[in-house]
Protein backbone atom coordinates (compact mmCIF):
# COMPACT_ATOMS: atom_id res chain seq x y z
CA UNK A 1 0.00 0.00 0.00
CA UNK A 2 0.95 3.55 -0.76
CA UNK A 3 0.27 6.26 2.15
CA UNK A 4 0.06 9.72 0.45
CA UNK A 5 -0.47 12.30 3.22
CA UNK A 6 -1.95 15.85 2.42
CA UNK A 7 -1.57 18.83 4.54
CA UNK A 8 -4.09 21.43 4.04
CA UNK A 9 -6.94 19.49 1.97
CA UNK A 10 -8.88 22.60 0.52
CA UNK A 11 -9.17 23.39 -3.32
CA UNK A 12 -5.51 22.48 -4.62
CA UNK A 13 -4.68 19.36 -1.69
CA UNK A 14 -8.62 18.13 -2.09
CA UNK A 15 -8.44 18.38 -5.67
CA UNK A 16 -5.23 16.23 -5.58
CA UNK A 17 -6.67 13.64 -2.56
CA UNK A 18 -9.71 12.93 -5.30
CA UNK A 19 -7.34 12.39 -7.77
CA UNK A 20 -5.56 9.82 -6.33
CA UNK A 21 -8.34 8.17 -4.26
CA UNK A 22 -9.59 4.91 -5.50
CA UNK A 23 -6.38 4.52 -7.94
CA UNK A 24 -4.15 1.32 -7.81
CA UNK A 25 -3.61 0.88 -4.01
CA UNK A 26 -3.29 4.26 -2.55
CA UNK A 27 -3.82 5.06 1.08
CA UNK A 28 -4.83 9.47 1.64
CA UNK A 29 -4.47 10.92 4.96
CA UNK A 30 -5.56 14.26 5.63
CA UNK A 31 -3.98 16.66 7.92
CA UNK A 32 -5.79 19.99 9.78
CA UNK A 33 -4.80 21.82 12.87
CA UNK A 34 -8.87 21.93 12.98
CA UNK A 35 -10.79 18.94 14.19
CA UNK A 36 -13.83 20.96 12.41
CA UNK A 37 -11.81 20.42 9.22
CA UNK A 38 -10.74 16.78 9.90
CA UNK A 39 -14.65 15.86 10.27
CA UNK A 40 -15.34 17.50 6.97
CA UNK A 41 -12.76 15.76 4.79
CA UNK A 42 -14.32 12.33 6.21
CA UNK A 43 -17.62 13.55 5.78
CA UNK A 44 -17.58 14.68 2.35
CA UNK A 45 -15.25 11.06 1.43
CA UNK A 46 -12.23 13.22 0.10
CA UNK A 47 -9.59 10.97 2.28
CA UNK A 48 -9.71 8.07 3.34
CA UNK A 49 -8.24 9.16 6.93
CA UNK A 50 -7.61 12.32 8.63
CA UNK A 51 -6.11 13.93 11.66
CA UNK A 52 -5.10 17.30 13.38
CA UNK A 53 -1.72 15.22 14.98
CA UNK A 54 0.74 16.08 12.32
CA UNK A 55 3.27 13.51 13.24
CA UNK A 56 1.56 10.74 12.85
CA UNK A 57 0.09 11.97 9.40
CA UNK A 58 3.76 12.01 8.38
CA UNK A 59 5.49 9.23 9.56
CA UNK A 60 3.47 6.38 7.31
CA UNK A 61 3.41 8.39 4.38
CA UNK A 62 5.28 7.76 1.25
CA UNK A 63 4.52 10.91 -0.32
CA UNK A 64 3.54 14.01 1.78
CA UNK A 65 1.85 17.07 -0.11
CA UNK A 66 2.15 20.13 1.64
CA UNK A 67 -0.70 22.31 0.56
CA UNK A 68 -0.58 25.30 2.80
CA UNK A 69 0.06 29.23 1.93
CA UNK A 70 2.87 29.91 0.53
CA UNK A 71 3.75 32.07 4.04
CA UNK A 72 3.79 28.82 6.16
CA UNK A 73 5.81 26.09 3.77
CA UNK A 74 8.51 26.99 5.81
CA UNK A 75 7.09 26.09 9.17
CA UNK A 76 5.89 23.07 7.59
CA UNK A 77 8.96 21.52 6.04
CA UNK A 78 11.30 22.64 9.34
CA UNK A 79 8.45 20.76 11.70
CA UNK A 80 8.67 18.02 8.92
CA UNK A 81 12.18 17.76 8.65
CA UNK A 82 12.76 17.09 12.49
CA UNK A 83 10.09 13.55 12.48
CA UNK A 84 11.59 9.74 11.86
CA UNK A 85 10.12 9.83 8.14
CA UNK A 86 9.80 7.18 6.18
CA UNK A 87 12.67 5.94 4.10
CA UNK A 88 12.70 7.25 0.32
CA UNK A 89 9.82 9.50 1.07
CA UNK A 90 8.98 12.19 -1.03
CA UNK A 91 7.58 15.58 0.07
CA UNK A 92 6.26 18.57 -2.43
CA UNK A 93 4.39 21.60 -2.27
CA UNK A 94 2.00 23.48 -4.46
CA UNK A 95 2.99 27.10 -3.67
CA UNK A 96 2.98 29.21 -6.78
CA UNK A 97 6.38 30.16 -5.70
CA UNK A 98 9.11 27.78 -5.84
CA UNK A 99 12.67 29.79 -5.13
CA UNK A 100 11.39 30.54 -1.29
CA UNK A 101 10.41 27.07 -0.79
CA UNK A 102 13.47 25.19 -2.66
CA UNK A 103 15.96 27.07 -0.88
CA UNK A 104 14.40 26.57 2.60
CA UNK A 105 14.76 22.81 1.89
CA UNK A 106 17.98 22.62 0.75
CA UNK A 107 18.40 24.44 3.83
CA UNK A 108 16.97 21.60 6.39
CA UNK A 109 18.95 18.20 6.87
CA UNK A 110 17.40 15.65 5.74
CA UNK A 111 17.59 11.58 6.27
CA UNK A 112 17.09 9.77 3.38
CA UNK A 113 14.09 12.14 2.09
CA UNK A 114 13.61 13.90 -1.30
CA UNK A 115 12.16 17.12 -1.44
CA UNK A 116 10.45 18.19 -4.86
CA UNK A 117 9.20 21.91 -5.82
CA UNK A 118 5.73 21.88 -6.99
CA UNK A 119 2.94 24.33 -8.71
CA UNK A 120 0.25 22.84 -10.21
CA UNK A 121 -1.34 25.52 -12.63
CA UNK A 122 -4.80 25.88 -12.04
CA UNK A 123 -7.68 26.49 -9.67
CA UNK A 124 -11.22 28.18 -9.39
CA UNK A 125 -12.80 31.09 -8.49
CA UNK A 126 -14.38 29.21 -5.22
CA UNK A 127 -11.76 27.72 -2.56
CA UNK A 128 -11.93 25.17 0.24
CA UNK A 129 -12.82 21.28 -0.06
CA UNK A 130 -16.19 22.19 -1.26
CA UNK A 131 -14.90 23.35 -4.42
CA UNK A 132 -12.27 20.67 -5.05
CA UNK A 133 -12.76 18.37 -8.09
CA UNK A 134 -10.83 15.05 -9.47
CA UNK A 135 -10.99 17.09 -12.87
CA UNK A 136 -9.28 20.20 -11.37
CA UNK A 137 -5.98 20.05 -12.92
CA UNK A 138 -6.63 17.39 -16.29
CA UNK A 139 -4.82 19.07 -19.11
CA UNK A 140 -3.65 21.91 -16.66
CA UNK A 141 0.49 22.47 -16.42
CA UNK A 142 1.70 20.90 -13.23
CA UNK A 143 5.56 22.23 -12.51
CA UNK A 144 7.97 20.05 -11.08
CA UNK A 145 11.35 21.78 -9.67
CA UNK A 146 14.08 18.76 -9.05
CA UNK A 147 17.28 20.06 -7.23
CA UNK A 148 20.54 19.01 -8.00
CA UNK A 149 20.32 16.43 -5.93
CA UNK A 150 17.41 15.11 -6.88
CA UNK A 151 17.38 11.79 -7.94
CA UNK A 152 15.89 10.69 -10.95
CA UNK A 153 14.15 7.68 -9.27
CA UNK A 154 12.14 10.02 -7.22
CA UNK A 155 11.36 12.28 -9.67
CA UNK A 156 9.87 9.86 -11.74
CA UNK A 157 7.71 8.18 -8.94
CA UNK A 158 6.20 11.46 -8.13
CA UNK A 159 5.74 12.22 -12.04
CA UNK A 160 3.60 8.62 -12.24
CA UNK A 161 1.95 9.61 -9.10
CA UNK A 162 0.64 12.71 -10.37
CA UNK A 163 0.13 11.59 -14.13
CA UNK A 164 -3.36 10.48 -11.77
CA UNK A 165 -4.30 14.38 -12.06
CA UNK A 166 -4.01 14.23 -15.94
CA UNK A 167 -2.32 17.31 -15.84
CA UNK A 168 1.16 18.02 -18.44
CA UNK A 169 3.93 17.60 -16.07
CA UNK A 170 6.92 20.36 -16.73
CA UNK A 171 10.27 19.94 -15.82
CA UNK A 172 11.70 23.64 -14.96
CA UNK A 173 14.27 25.03 -12.55
CA UNK A 174 12.74 26.89 -9.22
CA UNK A 175 14.15 30.54 -10.47
CA UNK A 176 12.87 30.22 -13.99
CA UNK A 177 10.12 29.48 -12.59
CA UNK A 178 9.17 32.49 -10.53
CA UNK A 179 10.52 34.43 -13.13
CA UNK A 180 8.25 33.10 -15.75
CA UNK A 181 5.22 32.92 -13.67
CA UNK A 182 6.07 36.14 -12.42
CA UNK A 183 5.32 37.96 -15.30
CA UNK A 184 2.17 36.23 -16.39
CA UNK A 185 0.26 35.84 -13.30
CA UNK A 186 1.91 37.80 -10.66
CA UNK A 187 2.66 41.23 -12.57
CA UNK A 188 -0.79 41.04 -13.69
CA UNK A 189 -2.27 40.81 -10.46
CA UNK A 190 -0.57 43.78 -9.20
CA UNK A 191 -1.83 45.91 -12.65
CA UNK A 192 -4.97 44.61 -11.81
CA UNK A 193 -5.06 46.09 -8.02
CA UNK A 194 -3.12 49.29 -9.32
CA UNK A 195 -6.21 49.61 -11.94
CA UNK A 196 -8.50 49.13 -9.45
CA UNK A 197 -7.39 51.44 -6.77
CA UNK A 198 -6.55 54.07 -9.00
CA UNK A 199 -10.23 53.99 -10.28
CA UNK A 200 -11.50 54.11 -6.45
CA UNK A 201 -9.35 56.55 -5.89
CA UNK A 202 -11.59 58.55 -9.05
CA UNK A 203 -14.92 57.17 -7.55
CA UNK A 204 -14.58 59.20 -4.35
CA UNK A 205 -14.93 62.27 -6.05
CA UNK A 206 -17.06 61.25 -8.65
CA UNK A 207 -19.72 57.73 -8.36
CA UNK A 208 -20.40 57.89 -12.16
CA UNK A 209 -16.68 55.77 -12.11
CA UNK A 210 -18.55 53.19 -10.47
CA UNK A 211 -22.01 53.25 -12.19
CA UNK A 212 -19.66 52.83 -15.45
CA UNK A 213 -17.04 50.17 -14.57
CA UNK A 214 -19.44 47.17 -15.17
CA UNK A 215 -19.02 44.86 -17.99
CA UNK A 216 -15.47 44.70 -19.65
CA UNK A 217 -13.54 46.76 -16.85
CA UNK A 218 -15.03 44.20 -14.19
CA UNK A 219 -13.59 41.28 -16.17
CA UNK A 220 -10.21 42.15 -16.99
CA UNK A 221 -10.18 43.50 -13.12
CA UNK A 222 -11.37 40.19 -11.44
CA UNK A 223 -8.04 39.07 -10.06
CA UNK A 224 -7.94 42.01 -8.05
CA UNK A 225 -10.99 40.48 -5.39
CA UNK A 226 -8.19 37.72 -5.05
CA UNK A 227 -6.92 36.89 -1.19
CA UNK A 228 -5.24 39.57 0.04
CA UNK A 229 -2.90 37.64 2.68
CA UNK A 230 -2.59 35.23 0.21
CA UNK A 231 -1.42 37.47 -2.18
CA UNK A 232 0.61 39.23 -0.07
CA UNK A 233 2.88 36.23 0.48
CA UNK A 234 3.05 35.60 -2.91
CA UNK A 235 4.38 38.85 -3.82
CA UNK A 236 7.09 38.93 -1.08
CA UNK A 237 8.40 35.99 -1.75
CA UNK A 238 8.89 37.22 -5.60
CA UNK A 239 9.64 39.89 -4.84
CA UNK A 240 13.06 40.26 -6.80
CA UNK A 241 11.49 38.87 -9.69
CA UNK A 242 8.58 41.70 -9.47
CA UNK A 243 10.62 44.51 -9.09
CA UNK A 244 12.38 44.32 -12.49
CA UNK A 245 9.10 43.61 -13.80
CA UNK A 246 7.51 46.32 -12.52
CA UNK A 247 10.45 48.71 -13.67
CA UNK A 248 9.67 46.78 -17.34
CA UNK A 249 5.72 47.68 -17.19
CA UNK A 250 6.82 51.14 -16.31
CA UNK A 251 8.89 51.12 -19.21
CA UNK A 252 6.34 49.80 -21.67
CA UNK A 253 3.70 52.14 -19.92
CA UNK A 254 6.41 54.97 -21.10
CA UNK A 255 5.91 53.92 -24.19
CA UNK A 256 2.01 55.09 -24.55
CA UNK A 257 3.07 58.02 -22.78
CA UNK A 258 5.30 59.04 -25.29
CA UNK A 259 3.27 57.85 -28.07
CA UNK A 260 0.20 60.07 -26.59
CA UNK A 261 2.55 63.24 -26.31
CA UNK A 262 3.76 63.17 -29.78
CA UNK A 263 -0.09 61.84 -31.45
CA UNK A 264 1.84 59.19 -32.77
CA UNK A 265 -1.42 57.19 -34.15
CA UNK A 266 0.85 54.32 -36.06
CA UNK A 267 3.05 53.40 -33.16
CA UNK A 268 0.18 53.30 -30.70
CA UNK A 269 -1.97 51.50 -33.62
CA UNK A 270 1.30 48.82 -34.10
CA UNK A 271 1.57 48.43 -30.01
CA UNK A 272 -1.82 46.58 -30.38
CA UNK A 273 -1.19 45.24 -33.47
CA UNK A 274 2.10 43.44 -31.92
CA UNK A 275 -0.41 42.33 -28.66
CA UNK A 276 -3.22 40.94 -30.89
CA UNK A 277 -0.56 39.06 -33.38
CA UNK A 278 1.29 37.53 -29.79
CA UNK A 279 -2.33 36.73 -28.23
CA UNK A 280 -3.36 34.64 -31.39
CA UNK A 281 -0.54 32.44 -30.26
CA UNK A 282 -1.38 31.39 -27.34
CA UNK A 283 -3.01 27.97 -26.41
CA UNK A 284 -6.99 28.47 -26.02
CA UNK A 285 -7.65 24.98 -24.51
CA UNK A 286 -5.47 24.66 -21.65
CA UNK A 287 -5.73 25.92 -18.18
CA UNK A 288 -3.24 28.56 -17.12
CA UNK A 289 -1.98 29.72 -13.93
CA UNK A 290 -5.09 32.18 -13.43
CA UNK A 291 -8.15 30.39 -13.19
CA UNK A 292 -9.94 30.53 -16.63
CA UNK A 293 -13.64 32.35 -16.94
CA UNK A 294 -16.29 30.23 -18.62
CA UNK A 295 -18.50 32.71 -20.04
CA UNK A 296 -20.63 33.17 -23.14
CA UNK A 297 -21.99 36.83 -24.22
CA UNK A 298 -25.24 36.36 -26.30
CA UNK A 299 -26.97 39.00 -28.08
CA UNK A 300 -30.63 38.53 -27.40
CA UNK A 301 -33.27 40.96 -27.92
CA UNK A 302 -35.15 42.65 -25.06
CA UNK A 303 -38.24 41.09 -25.16
CA UNK A 304 -40.03 39.46 -22.54
CA UNK A 305 -39.27 35.36 -22.02
CA UNK A 306 -36.02 35.55 -23.94
CA UNK A 307 -34.14 34.55 -20.88
CA UNK A 308 -36.08 32.30 -19.24
CA UNK A 309 -36.40 30.30 -22.52
CA UNK A 310 -32.77 30.23 -22.64
CA UNK A 311 -32.42 28.97 -19.37
CA UNK A 312 -34.94 26.45 -19.23
CA UNK A 313 -33.24 25.27 -22.78
CA UNK A 314 -29.78 24.38 -21.14
CA UNK A 315 -31.94 22.74 -17.99
CA UNK A 316 -33.71 20.21 -20.43
CA UNK A 317 -29.72 19.56 -22.07
CA UNK A 318 -28.57 19.02 -18.12
CA UNK A 319 -26.30 21.95 -18.58
CA UNK A 320 -25.01 22.99 -15.56
CA UNK A 321 -25.52 27.11 -15.64
CA UNK A 322 -23.89 28.64 -12.50
CA UNK A 323 -25.09 32.23 -13.12
CA UNK A 324 -27.24 34.19 -15.47
CA UNK A 325 -26.44 38.12 -15.61
CA UNK A 326 -27.93 40.94 -17.51
CA UNK A 327 -25.67 43.61 -18.46
CA UNK A 328 -26.50 46.80 -17.85
CA UNK A 329 -23.57 48.65 -19.41
CA UNK A 330 -22.68 47.57 -23.06
CA UNK A 331 -19.08 48.86 -22.73
CA UNK A 332 -16.39 46.50 -24.17
CA UNK A 333 -19.08 43.77 -23.41
CA UNK A 334 -20.34 41.71 -26.85
CA UNK A 335 -23.60 40.74 -25.55
CA UNK A 336 -26.60 41.55 -23.33
CA UNK A 337 -26.75 38.59 -21.65
CA UNK A 338 -23.69 36.87 -19.72
CA UNK A 339 -24.11 33.57 -19.21
CA UNK A 340 -21.59 31.32 -16.68
CA UNK A 341 -20.53 28.18 -16.10
CA UNK A 342 -18.50 25.98 -13.77
CA UNK A 343 -16.32 24.07 -16.51
CA UNK A 344 -15.69 24.06 -20.00
CA UNK A 345 -17.69 21.04 -20.91
CA UNK A 346 -20.70 23.10 -20.00
CA UNK A 347 -19.73 25.59 -21.31
CA UNK A 348 -19.12 23.81 -25.05
CA UNK A 349 -22.18 22.26 -24.58
CA UNK A 350 -24.05 25.43 -24.03
CA UNK A 351 -22.64 27.00 -27.34
CA UNK A 352 -24.03 23.90 -29.34
CA UNK A 353 -27.49 24.95 -28.16
CA UNK A 354 -27.27 28.46 -28.72
CA UNK A 355 -26.09 27.75 -32.44
CA UNK A 356 -29.30 25.70 -32.70
CA UNK A 357 -31.53 28.28 -31.28
CA UNK A 358 -29.70 30.42 -33.24
CA UNK A 359 -28.67 33.36 -31.02
CA UNK A 360 -25.44 34.91 -31.55
CA UNK A 361 -23.09 34.88 -29.09
CA UNK A 362 -19.24 35.19 -27.97
CA UNK A 363 -17.10 33.76 -25.71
Amino acid sequence: MTTITIYGVGLIGGSLALSFKGKEDYHIIGHSTRQSSVDKYLNKHVVDEATTDFEAAAIQADFIFVCVPVGMLEDYLIRLSKLPLKPNCIITDVGSTKKSVVAAASKLEWSGVQFIGGHPMAGKEQSGVEAATEHLFENAIYVLTPQSDTTQESYDKLANLLNHTKAHIVRMDAAEHDTVVGAISHLPHIIAVGLVNQIRSYNDHAPEYSMLAAGGFRDITRIASSDPVIWRDILMNNRDVLLKLLIDWQSEMDKFISYLNHADADKIEQQFVDANRFRRTLPERRKGVMTSMFDIYVDVPDHPGVIGQIATRLGEQAINLSNIEIMENRIDVPGVLRLSFRDEKNMEAAIEELKLMGYPFTN
